[in-house]
Parts: C-alpha cells; structure tokens; sequence
C-alpha cells in the first residue's frame, strides 16, 4: 500500500445529507442508507450556498461522486442547480465497517481510526487512507474547480493525510473550500461555505 500525496490544487468537497442511520448514530458504511427528508432539504440547501459561493476561481467545472445513493443523490441535487453532470469514482464509496455497518457508532470507532481496530469483514483506516487519496487524486486530474460529494469516515482519511486531526465530525452537506498548504505550512485549510436556514 503506497500512500500517494494529495495533488496540491483546491477544491470543493461535500459530504452527503443525512440519512436516517445518521440521525440515529448507526454506521452506514457500504450499506446503501438512502437520504431522508431533512437530507433532500440539506443537499438543496448546499446546492443555494454554492451558486453563492462557487464564483470566479471558486467556480465548479467537474462533479465527482461516490456511488452510494447518499452522496450520489446529494451530487445530483448540486448538479441539477449547476448545470453539470455527475462522475462516479467507486474509490469515493464509503469506508467498509464489516460487522460493525448497522450497529451504533462507539468506542470502536476510535479505536479504528486509531488504527488499533480493524472491524472483521472490515476496511482498515490505512487502506481506506490510501484509496481516499488516490480517489481523490483521480477527481482532481480534471478540470477544476472540482466538487467531491462523499463520506464522513473518507472525510477523516483525508484530513489525517492534510496534517489535521482526523477524528472530527464533517457535518452532512456542508460545502467546504479546500486548499493545499500555504508555504512554509503542513495543514491544508478548509472554509466552509455560509449556509441559508433550512
């Protein structure tokens, strides 16, 4: 397992709306939880902040997906308001919790990001590091700006390879503006957009 760098290029990403798993602490994983109503509501308001937000340099040219339904359909929300299609990159697909996907988020979850913990049937934090860059290497080689639409545990593979603390909750569907580090700095730098009430 060769750990790529990120490409030092900015970007938007997007986690999913919420799904009813979510509202009750449960890990998804690779199961296919759809969106639920506040989830719809979210992706739509995201899709308002980013016609704010995506200007000028900021402006999306590609969308990038996981293929799980949650974030397909928030990209899809997004899309429809952007005029732009939606690309599917398999490596952008939910962290596999094996035996723990359905069961309620706990002290195992830290112990897996961690790295002490690899739930049986599962995908460790290591190799979900490895594919989250080289996914999301892939996103970036086109054109850009370019938006990511995925996943919360995806989210925290990136930010322990960005030089930031990885176990920090990403809020369902909050743009955020990700740029490399300014010179002479390790950490890149999110800034989330300013989102409308739902």
């Amino acid at each position: 397992m060769n750990l790529e760098a990120p490409r030092p290029v900015p970007f938007w990403f997007l986690r999913h709306g919420e799904t009813d798993w979510n509202a009750r602490g449960l890990s998804q994983g690779n199961v296919d939880i759809p969106l639920n109503t506040v989830g719809w509501a979210q992706a739509e308001r995201a899709a308002d902040a980013l016609l704010e937000a995506a200007t000028g340099p900021r402006s999306i040219a590609t969308i990038v997906a996981s293929p799980l339904s949650r974030a397909r359909d928030t990209a899809d929300v997004v899309a429809a308001r952007l005029g732009l299609p939606v690309e599917i990159d398999e490596g952008l697909r939910e962290v596999s919790f094996g035996v723990q996907e359905g069961q309620e988020m706990g002290g195992w979850f830290d112990e897996w990001v961690e790295g002490s913990l690899t739930p049986e049937g599962g995908e460790s934090f290591a190799q979900l590091r490895v594919r989250t860059v080289a996914a999301l290497n892939r996103a970036l080689a086109r054109p850009g700006p370019v938006l990511v639409v995925a996943h919360g545990a995806l989210w925290r593979a990136f930010r322990s390879v960005a030089g930031l603390p990885a176990n920090v909750r990403t809020p369902n569907a909050l743009p955020l503006w990700v740029t490399p580090p300014a010179p002479g700095e390790t950490a890149w730098q999110f800034e989330p957009a300013e989102l409308p009430p739902l």
